[in-house]
């Protein structure tokens, strides 16, 4: 098979008749018939499942897969890239904010580079100053505790070759940053700047995006561990440095020091400092924990070809 088209359902009942005759359209220019369109069903609460399962009744290089329950969007898309069997794999958001016709921009650039992976970066990023900034700190603050340069403002769409995708699905953690093992996987990877819709509000708050960054820093990287070993060091070096000067002032000049409120904040500093070194041991802790009981990555309840159920044992 030459393509496979894969993305997720999570509320997209309202669009994705639309996106299904567009990434069809794309598909056929790009592929002829020798194609496949997956979609992953995260659980979504509302009718996008049905939707989804009446159009494989109509078109025959539709598959959907249902999970269980919603695991979230990293865990979809590896699951959805799992099931692909194409030669390429083209990868985006089935809320039309990319447009399935960008197919032909991205081949263009992927033959013309002979590369793996062509992937979209916003020129900027899209929504109000909340979700600009927050992004603007996520990528940021992300680059700087793990080591991994991520380019800021890329977005899901990407097209990639058979043998990274196969190498992308060798990473076996339960706890998925996918943005992280995209980079990791390696291989020839280049950006096409594109400009993404807003056709939807976003669904992360900023709760959920701290959640997603300690997730995902804490799953990539241990520099906040050896940050941690730094940061005593210094610490004692400053407590050593004011110690002798502690010795020196009370033999040579014999004033004794008076500085309630000096110790007082160095306590509650201490405290502080004690009590979130100790936060980031136990997250760190809760990764282990998680990835020991090597639960699935996600739980597939049926798969749906040509409007066939298909009974699924096996989880991904």
């Amino acid at each position: 098979m030459k393509l496979s088209i894969v993305s997720t359902l999570y509320c997209s009942s309202s669009h994705i008749e639309e996106f299904h005759r567009r990434a069809s359209e794309a598909a056929r220019a790009f592929a002829g018939d020798d194609y496949e369109i997956i979609l992953v069903n995260d659980g979504s609460p509302d009718n996008s499942l049905e939707l989804a399962v009446h159009l494989c009744d109509q078109d025959e290089h539709l598959v959907v897969i249902d999970l269980s329950r919603n695991f979230g969007h990293h865990k979809a898309i590896v699951t959805g890239l799992g099931q692909s069997k194409g030669e390429y794999i083209f990868l985006l958001d089935s809320d039309l904010e990319e447009e399935p016709e960008w197919l032909s921009d991205f081949s263009e650039r992927l033959f013309e580079d002979s590369c793996d992976v062509v992937y979209g970066v916003q020129e900027r990023r899209k929504g109000g100053w909340f979700e600009r900034s927050s992004g603007w700190f996520f990528y940021h603050i992300f680059n700087a505790l793990t080591g991994v340069n991520v380019p800021k403002n890329w977005v899901t769409m990407r097209l990639m070759s058979r043998r990274y995708v196969d190498a992308l699905l060798l990473h076996s953690e339960r706890e998925i940053s996918i943005g992280g093992l995209y980079l990791l996987t390696g291989f020839e990877q280049r950006p096409l700047n594109i400009t993404k819709h807003a056709s939807s509000i976003s669904t992360y708050t900023l709760r959920k995006k701290i959640s997603v960054l300690v997730s995902a820093i804490t799953s990539l990287s241990s520099r906040p561990l050896v940050g941690i070993f730094y940061s005593g060091v210094f610490i004692f070096l400053m407590a050593l440095t004011y110690t002798l000067y502690l010795v020196i002032n009370w033999y040579f000049i014999g004033t004794p020091p008076s500085g309630w409120t000096s110790v007082m904040a160095s306590v509650w500093l201490m405290g502080g400092m004690l009590i979130s070194f100790i936060g980031i041991i136990g997250i760190y802790l809760s990764q282990i924990f998680l990835e020991a009981k090597q639960r699935p990555v996600t739980i597939v309840r049926k798969i749906y070809s040509g409007a066939k159920p298909l009974n699924i044992e096996n989880t991904q």
